[in-house]
């Protein structure tokens, strides 16, 4: 793999970030996501950075890898979470060390934004390869389950 940068991305990547998560969707969910809607998403948090952020792995092939960073407010610790999503690398890229590099420029930047009490991120139950590689970066698994009720926007159940 050719030298590796890591960058915020910009509104010109939201296709192979949008590419990219209807990938990862489709690989550990089984999941076919609504090319539109995702593609929306992106650009929504490209174009406000209140909802989130992206960073891209980049070599000269183009952008092999990303994640996203969202926010929790924690008002036991007076800062923010940054909570890790959409992460994806790049089939050939993979085990070359991109999300390795991809996690260590968030550790940074988490450190210098001086607000970030912590990093958090959720995984597929059965994703054990994800697990494994998320231990290796010296995160590990907390007591909390995630609970949610999931609600599809623009549309009204009237059930």
């Amino acid at each position: 793999m050719d030298e590796l940068r890591i960058r915020l991305a910009e509104l010109p990547d939201a296709a192979v970030i949008a590419g990219f998560n209807a990938a990862m969707a489709k690989e550990t969910e089984h999941l076919e996501l609504d090319a539109d809607r995702l593609r929306a998403g992106v650009e929504a948090v490209l174009s406000d950075s209140s909802k989130g952020f992206y960073f891209v792995a980049e070599s000269t092939g183009g952008v092999v890898g990303q994640l996203m960073i969202t926010f929790e407010w924690s008002d036991w610790r007076n800062g923010n979470f940054w909570w890790i999503q959409s992460v994806y690398v790049d089939t050939p890229a993979r085990g070359s060390g991109v999300y390795k590099k991809l996690y260590t420029f968030v550790r940074e930047a988490a450190a210098e934004a001086g607000n970030v009490c912590g990093i958090r991120l959720y995984v597929e139950r059965d994703n054990t390869r994800a697990q494994e590689v998320y231990r290796r970066q010296g995160m590990h698994a907390t007591a909390y389950r995630i609970y949610e009720v999931d609600f599809v926007i623009g549309r009204r159940d009237t059930d």
